[in-house]
């Protein structure tokens, strides 16, 4: 299985928006591509906007039969991402 990782910078909000998407198009561009992982090392703040830019990923990904990860979530953003139930969309590691 082919993956690829993401990383998320430390705040996580809309002006991350055109980057994060252009990253994980170009990912979702690559032939064999089973799974991408978001790395939340780094990440201290995330907004809803974020929340709705993974949203879409996962959109985006499961179509093309992608699945999309999220791992090393800590602290405060594993508390957003529990609280707005991303472990029912995420498979949170």
């Amino acid at each position: 299985m082919s993956e690829k990782a993401l990383q998320i910078p430390e705040k996580f909000d809309f002006a991350y928006h055109k980057q994060f998407t252009e990253q994980y198009q170009a990912l979702l561009a690559v032939a064999g591509v089973k799974e991408i992982a978001l790395d939340f090392s780094r990440v201290s703040y995330l907004d809803s906007s974020a929340l709705g830019m993974m949203v879409l990923l996962q959109k985006k990904a499961k179509a093309q039969n992608v699945n999309v990860r999220i791992r090393n979530a800590k602290a405060n953003a594993l508390e957003i991402l529990t609280i707005a139930n991303f472990d029912k969309l995420f498979d949170i590691a």
